[in-house]
């Protein structure tokens, strides 16, 4: 079990009485990352490669970050690692040494599940290159990647499959193991994007077999970075957009300009938190996982079973809190005996009530919540709710109590209370009985 006291005293920003249930726009930051960050900058901060103490002491860390994310998601090697931006940065530059080696008539699969950042920037690469773009739907009766869509897309030999590890819409998890599979069959490569995925639950990206997967640090209790992890082969053998003295082979030669050393230093913190929440809390999870998990691998794996197994009762309960609101209609998995199936993200609409309406009065409560489409365009789209405010989402984290999720519940029962009582006197002004 997770000790919430103990848990909540790593995130400085939890002092304060707000209520933070805006997580899938980004967690708030692990001490251990803040600290890893300001000694950095304190201690550290130099450029690369130079003669000096402080530029070998650098370096040292960015390898250890490098070195540490391998283990996070089970990569064969740290040099499988890159850093940058934002997922989105990576994933555009990624495409572009793609499309080098795509075709006039190719095709490439994206999903109308996904978030826009694996979506525009292989429709950008497809309209340079000359390439199809094959949308798969998804079953807006539950939100879930329609499998047997997919299966008729592969049909067309693509060369690329894009495809999310969890929808930050709806929180549907996708099965990106058996979709992998089914895309190498049909020749394909996979580009997972991890960013919504990557907070709540292990990832293996070897037990995957995905030749890319991307995520983002300020996602899981870390600082405003992108993280890409591609197989080695492909990315020795891919030609990348930078400067001539850059270095020739991976990670460096996709790690452009100079690098978010301090960044990359509170990615390390954050993976350091992880570290300490599976020698505390994950001992138990141990025995069901892999035997070929050692080290600090092992501990990192045990450390998100352990907060995956608390977040489905902030699942649960937050899937009650929904049910019995009225007016309100949830997009997305509803089924509590499929909990496995999502994360603990939900989207919904209320009747009556403007999307920015319900965010703008629960951030007057200190309760913070998303609404409009999170760039998440396609997903309204499908659900025909584009151009009219999205959707509003609650998001939670490991962190999060179950108090927070039923002061969610409050605010919302008397929003909806006082729009009730609200419309019925305007009706009863106007003489509608």
């Amino acid at each position: 079990m997770l000790d919430l006291h103990q848990i909540r005293a790593q995130f400085p920003a939890l002092e304060s009485p707000t209520v933070f249930l805006d997580n899938p726009g980004g967690t708030q930051i692990a001490r251990q990352s803040l600290e890893r960050i300001q000694s950095y900058l304190v201690n550290t901060n130099a450029n690369h490669g130079g003669a000096f103490e402080t530029s070998r002491q650098s370096d040292i860390l960015a390898e250890t970050a490098h070195a540490a994310m391998a283990d996070f998601l089970n990569a064969s090697r740290p040099e499988e690692i890159i850093f940058g931006p934002n997922m989105t940065t990576l994933t555009f530059s990624m495409s572009r040494a793609l499309a080098r080696t795509f075709n006039p008539g190719d095709t490439l699969v994206v999903t109308r599940l996904d978030h826009d950042a694996n979506i525009s920037p292989w429709l950008l690469a497809a309209e340079d290159r000359g390439c199809k773009i094959r949308w798969v739907d998804f079953n807006p009766e539950d939100c879930t990647l329609n499998l047997n869509d997919l299966e008729a897309a592969l049909e067309e030999k693509p060369r690329l499959v894009a495809v999310g590890y969890a929808s930050n819409a709806t929180g549907t998890i996708n099965p990106v193991r058996t979709i992998t599979r089914m895309a190498h069959e049909a020749g394909a490569l996979v580009y997972v994007d991890a960013v919504q995925y990557a907070a709540h639950g292990p990832i293996d990206v070897q037990n995957i077999g995905c030749d890319f997967l991307a995520c983002s640090s300020y996602k899981f209790f870390g600082p405003h970075m992108g993280i890409l992890y591609g197989r080695y082969d492909l990315l020795e053998e891919l030609r990348a957009y930078k400067v001539r003295p850059a270095p020739a082979l991976p990670p460096g030669k996709f790690e452009t300009g100079t690098g978010n050393f301090e960044g990359m230093a509170g990615v390390l913190g954050a993976l350091e938190y992880f570290e300490w929440l599976g020698v505390t809390f994950g001992q138990e999870q141990a025995e069901a996982l892999s035997s070929s998990y050692h080290g600090r691998k092992l501990i990192f794996k045990q450390a998100m079973k352990a907060l995956r197994a608390y977040e489905f009762e902030l699942n649960r309960a937050i899937l009650q809190a929904l049910e019995e609101i009225p007016g309100l209609t949830l997009y997305g998995i509803k089924d509590p005996l499929n909990l496995e199936s999502r994360l603990a993200t939900f989207s919904f609409t209320i009747r009556g009530l403007a999307p920015r309406q319900i965010t703008e009065h629960a951030g007057r409560q200190g309760i913070n919540l998303w609404d409009g489409n999170y760039y998440a365009l396609a997903v309204t789209e499908r659900l025909g709710l584009e151009g009219k405010g999205g959707m509003v989402r609650i998001g939670a984290v490991h962190y999060n109590t179950l108090e927070e999720i039923n002061r969610f519940k409050q605010m919302l029962r008397g929003l909806t209370a006082a729009d009730f009582s609200t419309r019925i006197a305007a009706r009863l002004f106007a003489g509608d009985h």
